[in-house]
């Protein structure tokens, strides 16, 4: 073998790669130099996943039977406090570091708790022993009290680091449990991250439906409060997963008058299984799936198991009834329009991530559906009026799937569809092919997206969700433009082409809604898009396809009559006109994603009670220039001339659209 491979073709530097070069991360640094591994991020998810962390906590403590209330309060400044009734963290040295406490252990040290065997808890959320530990680590302030022995004991950190010993401070005769109360660290996660009220609301409220023998009191300060979130609430479900449905479901009419729920407990290995699942006539559909009380929102082999079981049952009871077609169902036929809800417990569950994303025990799906299966050929059996409702609403879908399908297939051999469609992933389309009375409404944010899927008719309207501003293209280079996601989106959704290729006959939609908020964010967002398609799509603007989604600013609400205000103006006339001097409940929305989809459908995407204002080029439209040129002034890269534009003509703005 030659000498000359081990020859360096490098020339070493004054900085070598030698001993100093490693470090050894001790205590909770690992987590505050790489939070991402621990919790996925630092992003809005992150930041309330310290929340569900500690919440989690203190449902293991109600599953195992050791704690029947919980307290969540949520004051200013985000600083956040749990409060349960269980057992209390051990507060005793622990046998391995004598010169701390148990307590201390747990909160400063990465993998240690109670949870790894089934000593203390026989099902739980906590595997790897990170959780509370995390959360100390990514918060300026973490005080934690526990009440054991009728004595009360409390202990302060900061950022992960003892401001002290844990000490007594006092008798606890009446009180029992574990109290956690933390505010994330802005040097983590920045200033501009807070708790959102109405997103810890709707957290508690599914821990509560969870487990039917905890009681949770909810508290948040007075600002804090809204329409949607209380200031106080004693959230209780003691119907369980059931009760979450019925609430859920309201007042819509569903395939089935009753709701296919149950619970069972596998009777090989210590666990059970709770479902509830509905079937909406008119509906997108939801599904919420959790493994011992953790929401696991992609799923995992819990959901296998039971979209095995009814696809299975349906199929089994078609063949039953003699409609031999029902062997062809498949599971987006039962599981898309469906609100289920699906609760697992086992022991030692596997989890794709510490963020606990996806639940993985290869035996859980055969579990699951085993468990359920024979639940479901009895809820169709024992009324064979209603296993026929469900059975023949499920058959629709399966033929609306096939036709479509069948749609496809003859599409692929003409010419139009040689070339192969590209469209982009959030792209939620509607299912008619035809162009003629489609809408495409392009949503800010995937919170007012989603709630857009829901309210709208899918039939006509197709929902694209962009993350907040566009790029402004009026002030980006052309390979700015060209790398845009967003833009990308937007451009493989419509399917015209740009510029000198723009075809309005190839357009995939009769009506583009820009649909943002009704602020100055909204504003600003709905600017930049009519920026893009002036300078990418004229076009299309010059054909009267673009238009502006005019969702209310406020709800008014005298007794029983609620009407909509555009903005301050349109509410005080309202108020002036309609309600004449009685007592008006007003509540503003913060933003379309605050909107439930009922309110959206309602106010801003039913044709027939819905206003829209149209983007259009003026009538004696001729010279391209002109207009470009204010384009410019406005939206180009010179800031000052946009300030000349404000200080000339401020007293002119208003409240309505203008043309382009």
């Amino acid at each position: 073998m030659s000498d000359d491979l081990f020859k360096s073709t490098v020339t070493p530097s004054a900085d070598n790669y030698n001993a100093d070069s490693i470090e050894v991360l001790e205590g909770l640094e690992p987590i505050r130099r790489r939070p991402g591994m621990y919790i996925g991020g630092t992003d809005e998810r992150a930041f309330h996943h310290l929340a569900a962390e500690v919440l989690d906590n203190a449902m293991d403590e109600a599953v195992a039977g050791h704690a029947t209330r919980i307290e969540v309060t949520l004051d200013t400044g985000d600083r956040l406090t749990i409060t349960d009734n269980g057992r209390g963290i051990p507060i005793d040295p622990h046998p391995k570091f004598p010169d701390k406490s148990a307590l201390e252990v747990i909160l400063t040290t990465l993998h240690s708790g109670g949870k790894f065997s089934n000593k203390a808890y026989a099902t739980s959320g906590g595997l790897h022993g990170v959780g509370i530990s995390v959360v100390n680590a990514l918060s300026s302030e973490t005080t934690v009290e526990v009440a054991r022995n009728r004595l009360l004991y409390r202990q302060s950190f900061s950022r992960g680091v003892p401001l002290g010993a844990l000490e007594q401070v006092g008798n606890a005769p009446n009180r029992r449990g574990t109290s956690v109360s933390f505010i994330p660290d802005t040097e983590i996660f920045g200033k501009t991250l807070h708790f959102k009220p109405a997103k810890l609301y709707r957290m508690v409220r599914s821990k509560a439906y969870l487990f039917a023998g905890v009681e949770i009191i909810w508290r948040c300060a007075p600002e804090l409060a809204s329409e949607d979130v209380p200031e106080k609430a004693v959230i209780h479900f003691p119907g369980g997963l059931a009760d979450y449905l019925k609430e859920e479901v309201g007042k819509r009419d569903c395939a089935t008058k009753e709701f296919f729920t149950g619970r069972q407990s596998f009777s090989d290995e210590e666990g059970s299984v709770e479902w509830a699942v509905a079937w909406p006539l008119w509906s997108e559909g939801s599904s919420l799936y959790y493994c011992n009380t953790i929401l696991t929102p992609a799923g995992g082999t819990h959901e296998q198991g039971l979209r095995l079981a009814l696809v299975r049952g349906l199929r089994a009871f078609g063949e039953l009834v003699g409609l031999k077609k029902a062997k062809d169902i498949a599971p987006e036929d039962v599981i898309v329009g469906a609100d289920m809800v699906l609760s697992l417990f086992i022991r030692e569950p596997q989890f794709q991530s510490q963020t606990k994303d996806r639940l993985t025990n290869p035996q859980v799906a055969g579990l699951v559906e085993k468990a359920i299966r024979d639940h479901f050929d009895h809820f169709l059996t024992d009324d064979m009026d209603r296993g026929r409702a469900l059975l023949g609403f499920i058959m629709e879908r399966m033929d609306e799937r096939l036709r479509r399908r069948a749609e496809r297939d003859i599409k692929r051999k003409t010419v139009t569809a040689a070339r192969k469609l590209r469209l982009p992933g959030k792209l939620t389309d509607c299912s008619q092919d035809a162009a003629d009375n489609s809408e495409l409404f392009i949503v800010e944010g995937d919170s007012a997206g989603g709630s857009a899927k829901q309210a709208r008719d899918r039939k006509t309207q197709a929902i694209l969700p962009i993350r907040g501003k566009i790029l402004n293209v009026a002030a980006a280079t052309n390979a700015k433009i060209l790398a845009n996601q967003e833009i990308s989106d937007i451009t493989q959704a419509l399917g015209c082409g740009v510029r000198d290729r723009c075809d309005p006959q190839a357009l995939r939609y009769d009506r583009i809604i820009i649909m943002s908020d009704a602020d100055v964010d909204g504003a600003h967002i709905a600017t930049l898009l009519m920026t893009f398609f002036f300078r990418e799509m004229t076009e299309i603007v010059r054909n009267g396809h673009i238009y502006l989604a005019q969702p209310p600013l406020y709800r008014l609400k005298a007794g029983a009559k609620t009407l909509y205000a555009r903005d301050d103006n349109h509410r005080v006339e309202l108020e002036k006109t309609v309600f004449k001097g009685r007592k008006v409940e007003v509540a503003r929305f913060k933003g379309l994603g605050e909107m439930n989809p009922q309110q959206l459908r309602e106010t801003t995407m039913d044709p027939k009670t819905r206003s829209l204002l149209r983007v259009t080029l003026p009538k004696d439209y001729q010279d391209r220039q002109e207009i470009s040129d204010l384009v410019d002034r406005l939206m180009g890269r010179q800031p000052e001339h946009r300030f000349a534009f404000i200080q000339a003509n401020a007293a002119q703005f208003d409240e309505a659209a203008m043309d382009i």
